[in-house]
C-alpha cells in the first residue's frame, strides 16, 4: 500500500502534484487542516489555541498551557496513524520528519524559485504587485519554517529529510506525477515486513507514550520531560 508524504512550498503548484498522483494511485490525501483538527481532539485543546501556537501567535498563558512536546507527540501519533493505514498521500505537518525512516514511505518535496513562485501567486489570485505576492510567500514559508522548528527542531527545506525534491519550475506537473507514480511503484519503496515492522514500532511507542500520559498526566512544569524520539526496531 502506497505512503507518501510531501512539503510543497507555497505556489509551487504542489497541490496539484498531490492531487495528480491522488487519481494516478487512488490515494486519500490528508492535509495539514484535517490533522490539525485530529490533533486538536487528542489534545483536549481548543482549536484556535493550537493553531495560535503553531504559527507563533500564542500568548503567555496558552504557550504555558500548550506543552510543545506533547503537542509533537499528538502530531507524531496522528501521523503514524495514518501511514499504517496505508493508501494515504499526508500533506505537510512534518509527515516527511516523522516517517523519513519507513523505507517504503516516499518523502517529497515540492519547490520553485521565488520568480516562479510569484507569478503563480499573482495569477490565482489576479493581482498585479509582484513586492505583495513575494510578501505573502515569505510570511508563509516563515510561518511554515516556524512551526516546524516549534514543533521538531528541523529546518524543512533541508533536503536531506526527503527522498526527491522537484523544481516545477523546471519540471511541469504532469512530468511529477509521472515520474514519482514510477518511482512509488518500484521494488525500492515496496512495503515489506521489516518495513512495516519499523513504522509499527513507531506507532506503538507513540501509543505508549500517550497511554501512559492520560493515565499519569503530563509532567508538571519546570520538571524534566524526556524529548520524543523515534523508536528503534531490532
Amino acid at each position: 500500500m502506497a505512503v507518501i508524504a510531501m512539503t510543497r512550498e507555497m505556489a509551487t503548484l504542489g497541490k496539484d502534484v498531490a492531487a495528480g498522483l491522488a487519481e494516478r494511485l487512488g490515494l486519500e490525501v490528508v492535509h495539514h487542516e484535517l490533522v490539525k483538527q485530529d490533533i486538536t481532539k487528542r489534545s483536549g485543546l481548543p482549536e484556535s489555541e493550537v493553531h495560535r501556537f503553531l504559527e507563533g501567535e500564542a500568548s503567555l498563558l496558552e504557550r504555558w498551557r500548550i506543552d510543545r512536546r506533547r503537542l509533537s507527540r499528538y502530531t507524531a501519533q496522528e501521523i503514524f496513524e495514518l501511514a499504517a493505514k496505508g493508501n494515504v498521500l499526508i500533506r505537510g505537518w512534518g509527515a516527511t520528519y516523522l516517517l523519513r525512516s519507513v523505507s517504503h514511505v516516499l518523502c517529497v518535496r515540492i519547490c520553485a524559485p521565488m520568480e516562479f513562485r510569484e507569478t503563480v501567486l499573482m495569477e490565482r489570485l489576479n493581482i498585479t504587485d509582484r513586492a505583495t505576492a513575494r510578501r505573502e510567500i515569505e510570511r508563509n514559508d516563515e510561518a511554515h519554517n516556524g512551526t516546524m522548528q516549534r514543533m521538531f527542531g528541523i529546518d524543512w527545506t533541508d533536503p536531506a529529510l526527503y527522498a526527491i525534491v522537484l523544481n516545477t519550475a523546471r519540471i511541469p506537473v504532469e512530468d511529477c506525477v509521472e515520474y514519482l507514480v514510477r518511482v512509488v511503484r518500484s521494488p525500492a519503496f515496496a512495503e515489506t515486513e521489516r518495513s512495516r515492522l519499523q513504522l509499527m514500532n513507531q506507532l506503538v511507542s507513540t501509543r505508549v507514550r500517550s497511554a501512559l500520559e492520560r493515565h499519569f498526566g503530563a509532567m508538571r512544569a519546570g520538571r524534566s520531560r524526556p524529548r520524543w524520539r523515534p523508536a528503534r526496531w531490532s
